[in-house]
C-alpha cells in the first residue's frame, strides 16, 4: 500500500493543512482527504505543487508499505 506522509511533512516545515491547501490551490477537504491517506488517486500537477510548497521531493511524501497479505 501507498502511505502518504504530508502530516510529517507539515511538522518539519511547521506548516498548517489550511495553509498548505491555500498554497497548492485545493480546498481544503481535498487536502484532509490526501493527509489521512483516503484519497484513491492523486494528480501529478497536485503532488507538484505539494512539492513546491513544502519544498520536498515526492518520496519525502509517498511512502510503499506492503500489505499484510503480501508479507
Amino acid at each position: 500500500m501507498i502511505v502518504i506522509n504530508i502530516d510529517v511533512m507539515l511538522a518539519k516545515r511547521k506548516m498548517s493543512v489550511t495553509e498548505l491547501a491555500e498554497r497548492v490551490g485545493i480546498t481544503l477537504a481535498n487536502m484532509s482527504v490526501l493527509k489521512t491517506g483516503k484519497a484513491k488517486a492523486v494528480k501529478l500537477a497536485t503532488l507538484n505543487e505539494i512539492c513546491k510548497a513544502l519544498d520536498c521531493q515526492p518520496g519525502d511524501i509517498l511512502e510503499y508499505r506492503p500489505d499484510e497479505e503480501e508479507t
